[in-house]
């Protein structure tokens, strides 16, 4: 079938729904919806057989829904209603929610309802539940719901509140009022869940150091104290950590509230005066696995396996994030292991260097190379590794240069239902690094390794494993995903031959290096590179700014918008048609 995709964005719903439908052959376009009118044009230029709105933030035109069936994909149980379906879930301590599949009609979030899939509710920050538990019962229903309509017989069940089944209510969106902290008087839980119902939008409003901020991202603290709740009473690696009446949490980042734009950053970046004259609550190269405390990088053993855990926010990694894990790895490689598994984060493996911490700068070109180089220099140690054999185990998406950061490993392993980007095109053309031109033609070859990084379009878990680009792909939940991956690491660990397949190994990259030295790919990359950041086309710099600040799209891409490419051409025809 021919499908258009109406959405706010290309979020990773959306990108896991287009790859799922993709493999099962339907023809799947994409148009952002700016607007009604656009809207229209998108359908009358495709003219889908069904619309699906995987992520919306307002409602479809009339004159659309009217015409064709449209599936709403809504983050909540049947019956609920409402802009803030996850916060309030989090808020209110559900146990079980949930995903709608329904048809778009006059009713916002009330129409009739295809599919749904429940899940139990997890102690964690929206945004993680949305990329996980919602993105997978969302892709059933999705499905289940696709099913039924390419069989053309089955009627959707109306929304009915007298059934004792729908126990979902229309809720307002959720305010900060809602949301607000009472320093003096939450404990560690409430405090956990208002942050968590706000995290990574719109964030919880609040006020440090005379400073008027939005709060994201929180983790509990189970030893440092202090005298006074809503004190800041440490600092990590750019996290603060504040006094609760009943202990602390640590906050990970802020946006300062401004006139002038703003955005997330550090905490102790975006809030300094809250920072200063703080003391360092300092952890080692390669801090042992702590659940009591915050750790952005964590270090574990078990059956002759070091499991290195590296778990940035939104995946994004600066360049002093770059260089510190960079040196956890080192360190690993001093213990006695002979594997090491690469764990990345349960939400993202990694995105690559750190966007907003670029902008941020005083010179973002400066900025910008150091964190390149800083992932080379991670990228490489990686590589010149000959004492252990490294496993990559992504549990999360990947994208940019964390994929390339990836296929440095032996061995590349992912979750079922992760989506890859492995290309940099789409920020303003850059050319990227991370070794990636030896990297992927060595895995997929040099024609493929072209069409992935100028297609710009995600990739899913089983597709990459077809193509080569990585080794396998299991498990159809983190745990699950985990799990097994320490089961096969530990048997690698043991296996009589492991000596030989390190030797193997090191035969292999000293006959690569004598064909072509890794700093000669490195070199030729960071020259284009170079370009990027301080030559005369500003388009890095334009789409940067764009992405950190949340510029608001103003078309659709058109490896996108696959019925806009010809446009004109398709115009033309269907004004010929409309006359007709």
């Amino acid at each position: 079938m021919r499908i258009l995709f109406l959405t706010h964005s290309f979020n990773s719903l959306a990108q896991r729904l287009y790859v799922e439908l993709s493999r099962r052959g339907h023809e799947v376009s994409i148009e952002f919806d700016i607007n009604d009118s656009v809207a229209i044009e998108a359908v009358a230029l495709f003219q889908p057989d069904l619309v699906i709105a995987p992520f919306l933030k307002r409602a479809i035109p009339e004159a659309v829904w009217r015409e064709r069936v449209c599936l709403v994909v809504h983050p909540g149980i049947p019956g609920d209603r409402g802009p803030s379906a996850l916060d309030w879930a989090i808020m209110n301590n559900e146990t079980e929610w949930g995903v709608t599949v329904l048809q778009a009609n006059a009713v916002m979030d009330g129409g009739d309802i295809w599919a749904t899939r429940s899940f139990p509710m997890r102690a964690a920050r929206k945004s993680s539940l949305y990329r996980n538990e919602v993105t997978e019962a969302a892709t059933a229903a999705v499905l289940e719901a696709v099913e039924k309509f390419e069989k053309g017989d089955f009627k959707p069940t109306p929304l009915d509140y007298s059934n004792p089944a729908v126990r979902g209510i229309e809720r307002p969106l959720m305010k900060q009022d809602d949301r607000r902290v009472d320093w003096a008087r939450d404990d560690i839980a409430t405090v956990l869940r208002k942050l968590r119902a706000s995290d990574s939008f719109p964030g919880l409003a609040d006020r440090i150091a005379g400073v008027d901020c939005w709060l994201f991202n929180a983790h509990a603290e189970g030893t440092l104290r202090g005298a006074q709740p809503g004190a800041i009473i440490a600092q990590r690696q750019g996290a603060l950590c504040r006094a609760t009446v009943d202990g602390a949490v640590w906050l990970t980042h802020a946006k300062r509230k401004s006139d002038q734009p703003t955005f997330k950053l550090p905490a102790a970046q975006a809030l300094p005066e809250a920072a200063a004259n703080v003391p360092e609550s300092a952890l080692p190269a390669l801090p042992l696995h702590d659940p009591s405390t915050w750790q952005d990088i964590s270090y574990e053993e078990e059956g002759g396996v070091g499991f290195l855990h590296f778990d940035f926010y939104n995946g994004a990694m600066s360049t002093t994030d770059c260089l510190r894990l960079r040196d956890a790895f080192v360190e690993a490689t001093q213990r006695e292991t002979k594997v090491i598994v690469l764990m990345g984060g349960p939400d993202f493996w990694s995105n690559g260097i750190h966007l907003n911490t670029i902008e941020a700068a005083d010179s973002p070109a400066d900025e910008s190379w150091a964190n390149i180089n800083a992932m080379d220099d991670l990228c490489r140690a990686i590589l010149d590794c000959g004492s252990h054999y490294v496993v990559a185990a992504m549990q999360g998406n990947a994208g940019a240069g964390g994929v390339f950061l990836a296929l440095t490993a032996d061995r590349v392993l992912a979750r079922e239902g992760v989506i890859l980007n492995p290309h940099y095109k789409g920020m303003g053309n850059l050319y990227g690094s991370e070794y990636w031109t030896y990297l992927l033609p060595r895995r997929v070859g040099w024609e493929r390794a072209h069409a992935i990084t100028q297609n710009r379009l995600p990739i899913g878990a089983k597709q990459a494993v077809e193509q080569g680009l990585i080794d396998e792909s299991f498990g159809a939940d983190v745990p699950a995903f985990a799990a097994q991956v320490r089961r096969q690491a530990i048997e690698l660990a043991a296996r009589p031959d492991l000596m030989k397949l390190l030797e193997e190994k090191r035969t292999a990259r000293a006959r690569d290096e004598a064909t072509k030295p890794l700093e000669a790919h490195r070199q030729e990359e960071l020259a284009r590179m170079k370009l990027n950041f301080y030559g005369f086309d500003p388009s890095y710099h334009v789409a940067r700014y764009h992405f950190v600040h949340r510029v608001p799209h103003a078309w659709t891409p058109l490896h996108l918008a696959r019925h806009r490419q010809n446009m004109w051409q398709k115009q033309s025809a269907l004004k010929t048609r409309n006359a007709a």
